[in-house]
């Protein structure tokens, strides 16, 4: 714990920072909030932070056009559906859909959720009744949303569609959204990446925040390796006329659903891939602290920046006659003042705000009934940038050191968990590592199975995960399934299967392709008759 922040050096009773989310909160509320609310911050660039917006899980926001697969990606994560959802080919989700954890399933609509102090979801009130009916809260019991929240998008307008006006400010919320989130997921579709005029809008809107953007190309396993290489050039070539950065966006490939692969020879790429997207993802909860402190200073700096400008646009104004010409002149020159304070200031060009996007949210105000320049605020802002944010970021190590354990699990992610499974990341690849009712209802398969199982030469009775991997994957399911299904067959744990196991993790292969449901847990009828409690080999179950 440190105890560094002090009202004055006389001060007895320093007020204790137990982390850093709560040195932020501290600073915020002591030094920055009075700065934002004395310049009308809030007004032009972000709405004012609660307690919530500090504590809250690392939230993941998804972005696409209409049936890329962001409401299927979701499932595919949580590996189960959630109140509320709707998949189809055309627009299904026409609402913000914040997906929770919660003790419960239920679904909280968007006025129930504004005024719900424990979620930091106070300040969209401001978009008023015709968002808030587009926006709601899917909460139920997931290991998954235990470490993340995800939020899903109403599907991005095309064509004719574009013409249909939403009735909100769709721009604006994605913005509020991608400043407190903490991954952006653009999804394409690998038959349809036509970048539309509001998904444009979106993307420029978002592009402020493009450390946080991940692209995913999906539905990649619908097209050929030759169509795959023209897809992903298209891609690329479209983003660079949106997304104008020297750097080259990283995209994802892949096809997150759990159903068999269309085309499944770009299998191994889309493993690789998954489990680069998965990683990243995994890793938000760890590194939680360090982007809200980074998104800190990036607020703080745009706040200073932002009252030296209306306090410069204050004293330029006349005391009495020629407001209104006098107010015309600045904003024409608004670049002008913008090299006047970065000459008297010593302040960078890259932190102000856009001229011309600022110029239009000015003109609805009166210059004259900005406040002066009240250096006093400006002191206290610039040494909590040199003294108390170092101090903060001095504590981000340990924080990470504690929190090493700190990681997204369950769903989608539980395979990357596991040990002795042949589908977790980095399972099976070289030598060294690929070595190594009462009545069964597989039993009625068994002989067929079995003749499959002495194909891969068991060795001690037995196959180990390379060999039952390579016959495995002939059913074309996704990593994740076949890892689940791995999970649920090797009974004993021991990173190979038997006879009777390989005939159940089989048997597991034809359940999913008939597209019914895994099994969470072994039922009696589905575990071998020689794992069974009471057997020499057998497993307690409870």
């Amino acid at each position: 714990m440190f105890s560094w922040m002090k009202k004055n050096d006389a001060q007895r009773n320093p007020q204790v920072v137990d982390s850093v989310v709560d040195g932020l909160k501290q600073l915020y509320f002591k030094h920055l909030k009075p700065l934002e609310e004395t310049y009308l911050f809030n007004d032009f660039h972000s709405p004012v932070m609660s307690e919530p917006d500090f504590v809250a899980k690392p939230m993941v926001l998804l972005v696409g056009q209409y049936s890329t697969g962001k409401t299927t990606f979701i499932r595919y994560l949580l590996e189960r559906e959630f109140p509320g959802i709707r998949i189809g080919p055309e627009p299904t989700t026409d609402s913000f859909i914040a997906v929770m954890h919660g003790d419960k399933e239920q679904v909280v609509p968007g006025n129930a959720l504004i005024v719900d102090p424990r979620k930091p979801f106070r300040t969209l009130s401001s978009f008023g009744n015709a968002f808030l009916n587009r926006f709601n809260c899917s909460e139920l019991p997931s290991p998954v949303l235990e470490s993340i929240t995800i939020v899903d998008t109403p599907g991005i307008l095309s064509g004719e569609k574009q013409s249909v006006a939403r009735g909100y400010d769709f721009t604006g919320i994605l913005k509020w959204f991608a400043e407190r989130c903490d991954r952006i997921i653009l999804l394409f579709d690998a038959h349809k990446l036509d970048i539309s005029d509001e998904f444009q809008r979106g993307i420029e809107v978002l592009r402020d925040y493009d450390d946080k953007i991940r692209i995913v190309l999906n539905k990649a396993d619908m097209v050929t390796t030759q169509q795959l290489m023209r897809v992903y050039g298209a891609l690329m070539w479209s983003l660079g006329k949106v997304i104008n950065t020297p750097e080259v966006a990283r995209v994802y490939i892949g096809s997150f659903w759990d159903q068999p692969l269309q085309i499944d020879e770009n299998r191994k790429l889309f493993e690789y891939e998954a489990n680069d997207l998965f990683t990243d993802i995994q890793t938000l909860p760890r590194n939680a602290a360090l982007r809200k402190l980074n998104d800190f200073i990036k607020r703080a700096r745009l706040a200073k920046v932002h009252a030296y400008v209306i306090a410069e646009l204050k004293n330029q104004m006349p005391a009495v006659f020629g407001k209104e010409k006098k107010k015309e002149q600045l904003l024409n020159k608004l670049s002008d003042v913008y090299l006047k304070i970065q000459r008297e200031h010593n302040i960078s060009p890259g932190d102000f705000p856009p001229v011309l996007k600022f110029k239009e949210q000015l003109r609805k105000y009166d210059f004259s009934k900005f406040s002066p320049l009240r250096l006093k605020l400006i002191e206290h802002l610039d040494r909590m940038l040199a003294n108390d944010i170092p101090r903060l970021m001095g504590m981000i190590p340990m924080e990470k050191d504690s929190n090493s354990d700190s990681t997204v699990r369950g769903g989608a992610f539980a395979v990357s968990h596991s040990t002795n499974n042949p589908f977790a990341s980095g399972a099976c690849q070289g030598a060294a590592l690929g070595a190594g009712s009462d009545v069964w209802v597989v039993e009625e398969f068994k002989d067929e199975y079995d003749k499959i199982f002495k194909s891969l030469g068991p060795k001690g009775g037995k196959v180990n995960g390379a060999a039952a991997k390579r016959e495995m994957v002939k059913s074309k399911l996704q990593n994740t399934v076949l890892g689940k299904i791995w999970t649920l067959a090797d009974v004993d744990r021991d990173g190979q299967l038997d006879e009777d196991e390989f005939a159940l993790a089989m048997y597991l292969i034809k359940i999913k392709l008939d597209d019914d449901d895994l099994p969470d847990v072994l039922y009696p009828h589905l575990i071998p008759p020689s794992k069974r409690p009471g057997t020499s080999n057998g497993m307690d179950y409870d």
